[in-house]
């Protein structure tokens, strides 16, 4: 198992682990009053959601926003191509991702001030800014609780691992980590999905009668416990996923076909892809897949050419194309994204570039996303937005939208507290129209 760290300390296992139109948007109120004049249209809302966390923070000026035309302390070693969206361009390592641009949207300028992975991570997974006496819940915990799938299959799963928490939702929110990524062609399954070492469904009907038994003595210890109320809720969804087909085939990707898994690739991100689109078809609302690698303070365009480019770009293009072909993609809204940017100024001494929160790119697509636009534009320099800055909180407000939730809405946390599922944040109308 490959295992990676960033600067600060933070765990990486690559591949494995883990108002206004244009700028910072309107309020959801604002939006439907627009869409109800006719000046956005209305597509349907996605029912199912694949988040992609790029861990460590990948270089916009490397990627989605390349400024050829800066000058060298800037501008560095690749090259721009076209995509088949006009006017669009590309690193020249991402020709996959180019020639399906037109099946997702770019945000450039997109800016924060969080430039530690935690803090970064922790606001672009919950679009909320992190706050040290609250711990705010990721997006999978909320689809989860607002929108929850069959009973028979995980509503909320993690390949192999999440960043995102449940927060103050507490534990039954919590996703199913695979713990590990499929490999090309071969029988997948999770640990604690499928029945191990000869177990057989009566075998596990008898457990739950004598779980019942225990239950029924102990229920007095139970009233307002949030930790055993979670318990209770994986002990009774558990029996339901181990004892469903369903949910075992669901994760069984050598069932795809050879001709649509080969264009997955052989990596594990790619097949983490594959898998992650086998569980939307299946019924599962949400997925979310981890991506590292990306902290590249020294040999920055090695480790981007060499590793990281190709697999994101053979990945990510078969999970929008596969998508498209199964008619999954209107249903599916995509949201990929890493914890911030990386400085447009090169680290000279190091070949590299440091963390930089204050311009990045996110991508997303699916659901009621138009594709083939770019939203929003850094400078010259792709130091700062050209003008108002998307924030985490817009994006995190337009990704809930595109799932029919609504980012406004007020939780209660156990000591009453209320709080708004999206603080600051407003929807982008020009994503969707």
């Amino acid at each position: 198992m490959a295992i990676s760290r960033t600067c600060d300390g933070m765990k990486r296992r690559d591949f494995l682990k883990v108002g206004v139109l244009g700028g910072a948007g309107i309020s959801l109120s604002g939006y439907l009053q627009l869409a109800q004049a006719g000046e956005i249209s209305r597509r349907a809302k996605a029912e199912s959601a694949i988040f992609i966390n790029l861990n460590g923070g990948p270089s916009h000026m490397d990627t989605f926003d390349l400024k050829p035309e800066s000058s060298d302390e800037y501008r560095g070693e690749f090259s721009p191509i076209r995509t088949n969206v006009p006017g669009v361009e590309f690193c020249e390592h991402l020709p996959k991702l180019a020639q399906c641009a037109d099946k997702f949207a770019i945000l450039r300028g997109v800016s924060h001030t969080l430039g530690a992975h935690r803090l970064g991570t922790e606001y672009v997974n919950t679009g909320n800014r992190p706050l040290p006496a609250l711990e705010y819940p990721g997006y999978g915990a909320v689809m989860t609780k607002e929108r929850p799938g069959p009973r028979d299959l995980p509503p909320f799963v993690a390949i192999p691992n999440s960043s995102q928490k449940p927060g103050f939702l507490g534990v039954k929110y919590a996703p199913l980590n695979t713990g590990s990524t499929p490999s090309p062609g071969q029988k997948y399954s999770v640990r604690g999905i499928a029945l191990a070492n000869g177990l057989t469904i009566n075998e596990i009907e008898k457990r739950q009668n004598l779980l019942q038994d225990l239950d029924k003595t102990f229920r007095g210890f139970e009233s307002d416990n949030q930790l055993l109320d979670g318990l209770d809720r994986f002990g009774q969804q558990a029996r339901s996923i181990i004892t469903s087909r369903r949910a075992r085939e669901a994760f069984d990707v050598s069932k795809e076909s050879p001709e649509f898994a080969k264009m997955f690739g052989k990596t594990a991100f790619g097949q983490s892809c594959l898998l992650a689109s086998r569980l939307v078809e299946s019924g599962v609302r949400f997925a979310s897949i981890s991506l590292g690698g990306w902290d590249t303070h020294r040999n920055n365009w090695d480790s981007l050419k060499d590793r990281q480019l190709p697999t994101l770009d053979e990945g990510l293009a078969a999970l929008f194309t596969g998508l498209e072909l199964k008619g999954l993609l209107e249903s599916t809204a995509i949201f990929v994204t890493g914890e911030f940017g990386r400085t447009p100024k090169i680290n000279t001494e190091r070949g590299g570039r440091d963390h930089y929160p204050r311009c990045m790119f996110m991508l997303m697509a699916g659901g009621g996303v138009r594709g083939g636009q770019v939203i929003g534009q850094s400078n010259d320099t792709a130091t700062l937005p050209e003008s108002e800055a998307i924030t985490p909180d817009d994006a995190a407000a337009s990704f809930y939208y595109n799932l029919g939730i609504d980012h406004t809405k007020e939780y209660h946390s156990t000591t009453g507290r209320p709080i708004t599922i999206v603080r600051d944040g407003k929807v982008m109308p020009k994503l969707f129209a």
